[in-house]
């Protein structure tokens, strides 16, 4: 087996093997607490310039196909495994997971404790990493140095590298009327979502993340949709612009991950880094309009520093009443904005959640009703 090093930012070290594409990869290193949809993860344009590290010991199992796929590539800069799969045992597989990330590129690692290594990422955060294997394998100085000089996540604007070049349109599947009809800005989108949006009869068109509020007005939508996507949303300061229009000519609107943290710019909120980040899919949230609490699926480093308490007027007051309509029963970070004053809400977490669960999806309900309600 080929000889491979993780090197994180702060010096320390593990060695394994060779998994995927031999080589030198750099990016922010982070853990993934789901035991499944493994594929899903590695196709989410969200983890772009991310490592990520499964702590599930077992990954590979099922394979890959082309069906389960959430954008056209993987996107992670480097995977970090305890034990791959040695063959893939389902019936829908195509090819293995060792297969994909050689042919794409993507160095990976494995042979190492990854529950040891989540530990670390816990206590001191998520930080630069690399991995190195095969001729990349250099001394440990000269690979920390390499690692501290990769760009940081912190004021990464990184969703126009992961958009759609161009528009493009999902319908409702055969038998299913047209309800509705959304604009649905690519800032890292996932398959799933415009797909569970034409399940319930919205004609989505999604349209570049560069696109204007001017342009996205003009194509006259019942609603405008803000997906999840990479980077820190400190750094999206047009697509913050262009969201302010859509609120303030009164567009209903709906944002997901980055969608929502961009509306809680919008609104006038700040956003932070968090310490670990959320990413798996067994995550307890309360939406606190109903007192139900959901298992949910999530992927962000970042979130909305907005008050918990009360039904604040935005900082941006001419938005009006705003609250935090959903909390993660973890730690308090806010899941979920809801304008009272406005037809606008967002969750930072994924209903469209592929391998599942499927606690949320009925939020695509409460779009397409408010859509409804605003006709």
């Amino acid at each position: 087996m080929t000889q491979a090093v993780l090197v994180l930012e702060d010096g320390q070290t593990f060695e394994g093997q060779s998994f995927g594409a031999v080589g030198e990869t750099l990016g922010e290193i982070v853990f993934n607490t789901g035991m499944t949809g493994y594929q899903e993860t590695l196709t989410d344009p969200s983890y772009h310039r991310q490592i990520v590290v499964m702590t599930a010991p077992h990954i590979g199992n099922t394979g890959m196909n082309t069906d389960d796929e959430e954008s056209r590539k993987i996107w992670v800069a480097g995977y970090v495994v305890r034990e791959p799969a040695r063959a893939p045992s389902n019936w829908r597989s195509e090819r293995t997971l060792d297969d994909d990330l050689k042919a794409q590129g993507v160095v990976g690692l494995s042979g190492i404790d990854t529950r040891q290594l989540t530990r670390v990422l816990r206590s001191a955060g998520v930080m630069r990493a690399g991995i190195f294997s095969g001729d990349a394998v250099l001394s440990a100085d000269a690979m920390v140095e390499k690692v501290r000089g990769a760009a940081p996540m912190a004021g990464a604007h990184l969703a126009d590298a992961v958009s759609a070049d161009e528009p493009y349109v999902v319908e409702p599947p055969a038998g299913v009327d047209v309800r509705a009809e959304v604009v649905a800005v690519d800032l890292g989108i996932k398959g799933m979502t415009p797909t569970m949006m034409a399940e319930r009869g919205i004609r989505v068109r999604v349209v570049p993340s560069s696109t204007t509020a001017a342009e996205i007005l003009a194509l006259k939508p019942n609603g405008v949709f803000f997906s999840n996507g990479p980077g820190d949303p400190a750094a999206a300061e047009r697509s913050v612009a262009v969201l302010r229009e859509i609120l303030d000519a009164k567009v209903p609107f709906f944002g997901i991950c980055f969608g929502n943290q961009l509306l809680g710019r919008a609104l006038g909120f700040g956003t932070y880094k968090l310490a670990f980040g959320h990413r798996g899919i067994n995550q307890p949230v309360m939406d606190r309009t109903t007192g139900k609490v959901e298992i949910t699926s999530h992927n962000h480093g970042f979130a909305v520093d907005a008050p918990l308490e009360g039904e604040p007027v935005a900082p941006e007051a001419r938005y009006g009443r705003v609250r935090v309509s959903h909390v993660n029963l973890n730690d308090n970070v806010v899941e979920g904005l809801e304008c009272l004053d406005l037809p606008a809400f967002s969750v930072q977490y994924h209903p469209e959640a592929a391998a599942g669960p499927h606690d949320a999806a009925y939020l695509f309900d409460r779009f397409l009703d408010l859509m409804g309600s605003t006709k």
